[in-house]
Parts: structure tokens; sequence; C-alpha cells
């Protein structure tokens, strides 16, 4: 095996984790509905993931470990998709803000401040913001 192949099955495996993430919480309320699933398959796509490990992972979500990122842009960028799931049937409900919270905690953020951080991503995203505006902003929440 190359350099270049376990920095691609790294990279891969990342990916794969923070979508089974995504995955635990839109399978919170017990099932994944419509607009779920369609914010399932663009992110699938978008990080890579193959048909068959989307199968895997829909199968087995719980099996996979939330791994926090190195870098604060990119735990910014996974809880943007995460709070982006929390609303994508315009519900938000109690399991799936705790869930959230938690998974805020699994991504590198202090403890102490989950509650404030996931109400933040929650809000800014209810109101459409983009990712580089939701950068911004949770990166300057305290100002």
């Amino acid at each position: 095996m190359s350099f270049s192949d376990l920095f691609e099955s790294g990279f891969q495996k990342r990916n794969q984790d923070h979508f089974a993430a995504i995955v635990r919480i839109a399978m919170s309320d017990g099932v994944i509905n419509d607009a779920e699933k369609a914010f399932l398959d663009r992110l699938a796509t978008r990080l890579d993931i193959t048909e068959h490990d989307y199968k895997d992972i829909l199968k087995d979500y719980n099996s996979h470990p939330i791994n926090a990122p190195h870098s604060y842009k990119t735990r910014l960028e996974r809880l943007y998709d995460l709070a982006r799931m929390v609303w994508a049937d315009d519900i938000e409900g109690s399991d799936q803000v705790s869930l959230l919270e938690k998974l805020c905690v699994g991504l590198g953020f202090n403890h102490e401040n989950v509650k404030y951080i996931a109400d933040k991503a929650l809000t800014l995203v209810h109101y459409k913001v983009d990712l580089e505006d939701f950068i911004e902003k949770m990166k300057n929440m305290n100002q």
C-alpha cells in the first residue's frame, strides 16, 4: 500500500464517519423523511460516499466514531452540515437538538458551551445563511 493510499483511506474514513454522524441526526426520530434523504444524497456525493458505503452506513451508523477535525474551520463546516440536517424536515425536535449537542462535543467543541454553540448554529441555519456566513458568524458569536 502506497503512502497516497493511506492518506486516501484515512480521508474516506473521516468522511464516512461524518456522514454517519449526520445519519444519526436524521434517524433520531426513527425515520428518514424525503427532505432528509435528499440532503443525505447530496452530502454523500459531496463527501465521495459510494453507494455501497452509503447503504452500509445506513444499516449500522452507530458503529462509526465521531472524529473531531483538527482545524476549527473544518469543525464549523461539519457543524453546519449537522445543523442543516436538524432543519431538513423543518422540525427541531428535542431529541435532535440533544444529539446535536452531543455531536458538538464529539467535534471538539467545549462541553460547557455546546448548548450555546448548538443554539447559535441552529438559529443561523434556520435563517438559511450560507457556509461562509455561518463560519464567520460562529467565529464571532461572542462579539
